[in-house]
């Protein structure tokens, strides 16, 4: 399941970006929901076992994200990519990056000083590109179907999946597949 992941985050999702395509099958809706949600339940359920590392985790897309919004909003100026996800900016990525920079050396510092800091941010940069990924393919999903919104339990906010968006692409490389933990 992990592999299918990697590869549907690292090839797949990709591909569709570049090509746009409308999700109006039903199983293509379906195709893509089994490779987003599985794989990010099943992290979340092994990742239960070392809470720290779940939180250490979810703090790199809070970090990128938080970071990606903030300098996209004072700097942005420069679309990332114009027809899915027009308010996304490449200053904002450079922001997320920068910020997920300095999390990634107090977090080796703090936490793992045994292990080389290149490593550490090598994993959390492609955590945080995993992370830019699933958001843009989230927004990929909903312009396919003519929504603003992927539901209404979260109003302003895009729906809930907004909140998991980038999760759902950085989550499946947990413990057990990243070897972070060694």
């Amino acid at each position: 399941v992990y592999v299918s992941s990697v590869i549907f985050w690292c090839v797949g999702v990709p591909l569709a970006l570049w090509r746009k395509p409308k999700f109006s099958r039903p199983a293509l809706g379906i195709f893509s929901g089994i490779f987003v949600l599985l794989p990010t339940w099943l992290a979340a359920v092994r990742l239960q076992t070392t809470p720290e590392l779940m939180l250490a985790l979810l703090a790199i897309v809070w970090v990128s994200d938080s970071a990606a919004y903030a300098a996209g909003h004072a700097f942005g100026r420069h679309k990332l990519a114009p027809f899915i996800s027009p308010g996304k900016t490449w200053e904002g990525v450079a922001g997320a990056f920068a910020a997920v920079a300095v999390y990634a050396a107090i977090f080796h510092f703090w936490w793992f000083p045994a292990m080389g800091l290149a490593y550490v941010m090598l994993a959390f940069f492609s955590l945080a590109a995993l992370g830019i990924l699933g958001d843009l393919f989230e927004s990929l999903l909903k312009r396919g179907a003519n929504l603003k919104d992927s539901g209404a339990l979260l109003p302003g906010h895009g729906g809930i999946l907004d909140r998991i968006d980038a999760l759902t692409a950085a989550m499946p490389l947990d413990r057990k597949s990243t070897r972070l933990n060694s």
